[in-house]
């Protein structure tokens, strides 16, 4: 074709150049359709569950579970103690309330104090050993 396109008059060159097809790019040839395979043809999808009917009986079960609450009159129930068992409960809240007026009484400062004192009391049994082999 390109040898007779010296013979061809310019004229003519110009609207051959116009009809040829442009360059293919590397995408032009995909396969925009989904894949058949042999084996699909026996497998059909399932249906997709209708997502309302589930939202709605779960409506209609916490509604009617509301309604029972709301019918049943709330029960006030006391709770029968031994003396023994008042008295731990009395004694355990004072202790507590003594624990929390003790920490609140010290600063931070004489916190960090009272621990250096008893880390200085400690045997020297619990410091760090010398990791060298010359001293």
């Amino acid at each position: 074709l390109w040898s007779l396109l010296s013979v061809v008059p310019q004229a003519l060159q110009v609207s051959l150049h116009l009809c040829e097809p442009p360059a293919m790019s590397d995408y032009d040839m995909v396969t925009k359709a989904p894949l058949k395979l042999k084996s699909s043809s026996g497998i059909k999808k399932k249906k997709k569950k209708d997502k309302d009917l589930a939202k709605k009986a779960l409506e209609h079960v916490s509604a009617a579970a509301s309604e029972e609450r709301q019918q049943k009159e709330p029960v006030v129930r006391e709770i029968h103690r031994t003396k023994a068992e008042k008295a731990f409960l009395k004694m355990q809240e004072k202790r507590q309330i003594e624990r929390i007026m003790e920490k609140a009484s010290k600063t931070h400062k004489q916190r960090v104090e009272d621990f250096n004192r008893h880390l200085d009391s400690l045997t020297e049994h619990y410091d760090i050993p010398k990791v060298s082999w010359t001293k």
